[in-house]
């Protein structure tokens, strides 16, 4: 038996190597490599670089404009976070019966997501049009014509309007997650929680929703990332405006380096986005760190 594992291990190793390296060199590599450049002051289109220290960081920790960018994402994070929880419950749940409307969610909720993003932007883009826009149509035709307005082009409206397209196009992805969480409960406990005559709310609080620990731990991961690196959906609609209404940290990044030319400056900023990506990632984990419904080994 020893033989045959030490002979497995060179197999191993020739199969593992060639995908270590090109992993290595494409994405550990770069990434360290803006690490580094996130201390020095550099265009980007020469040879020569300054070394600054922790000037760029200081200037992040001052910059009113990142720091807006920061509070758009943490609102997005938390807002968006609950309603896409909440609206992939209701939608999976509501997929598990056998009648037509379960049959037709199930046929569309994962349409938006072969949409490509640049589609999703121009169509979220024309919806809001307020001279020709569904949105304005649908309100003009409820006798509501007082409530049209430029939904992209006022500040205080700017920021839900674009996160009510992140949600739609996002939605697909967590629905298919709760309804395979839903799905992998053990018909027994549901039929041991009727008999109990614990039904409807009660049933979910108590029963179903204990009963999705791992996959509330794998959403909320991936709300925190998806929230974080949002970028094409914000820039195609409304490029971080109006006055930055709707800036996230990785427009002002695309806007530092490739408006201004500062590639120091936008690379210190995309560090401090990882970082706190894996902190709140980190965050979720500690959070779901222990199953309370796990039962201890004996």
């Amino acid at each position: 038996m020893n033989v045959q594992k030490r002979g497995r291990i060179p197999f191993i190793i020739a199969f593992l190597t060639p995908a270590c390296l090109l992993y290595g060199l494409f994405v550990v590599y770069p990434l360290l490599q803006s690490f580094v450049f996130a201390f020095y002051r550099w265009r980007g289109v020469s040879q020569s670089r300054k070394f600054v220290g922790l000037q760029n960081f200081n200037a992040l920790a001052a910059d009113d404009a990142f720091l807006r960018a920061l509070k758009n994402g943490l609102w997005l994070l938390v807002v968006g976070g609950i309603c896409i929880t909440v609206l992939a419950l209701l939608i999976a749940h509501a997929m598990q019966g056998a009648g037509r409307m379960a049959r037709t969610l199930r046929s569309l909720y994962l349409f938006p997501q072969v949409i490509s993003m640049v589609v999703v932007a121009i169509l979220w883009t024309f919806i809001y049009n307020p001279s020709f826009g569904l949105l304005t149509g649908a309100l003009k035709g409820l006798g509501l014509k007082s409530w049209v307005q430029p939904w992209l082009g006022t500040s205080h409206t700017a920021l839900p309007a674009v996160g009510v397209a992140f949600l739609w196009y996002s939605l697909g992805f967590y629905i298919m997650l709760f309804s395979a969480g839903l799905r992998a409960i053990p018909a027994e406990v549901t039929e041991a929680a009727e008999l109990d005559g614990s039904t409807g709310l009660h049933r979910f609080r108590r029963v179903t929703w204990p009963m999705l620990w791992s996959i509330k731990r794998v959403a909320a991961i991936y709300i925190v990332i998806n929230v974080l690196n949002v970028f094409a959906l914000v820039y195609l609609m409304t490029q971080g405006g109006p006055d930055r209404a709707t800036e996230m940290p990785l427009t002002y990044l695309y806007e530092q380096a490739f408006t201004n030319h500062q590639f120091g400056y936008a690379t210190a900023l995309a560090t401090v986005n990882f970082v706190i990506a894996m902190l709140l990632a980190g965050l979720v984990l500690l959070i779901f760190r222990r199953n309370p419904e796990a039962v201890p080994a004996s």
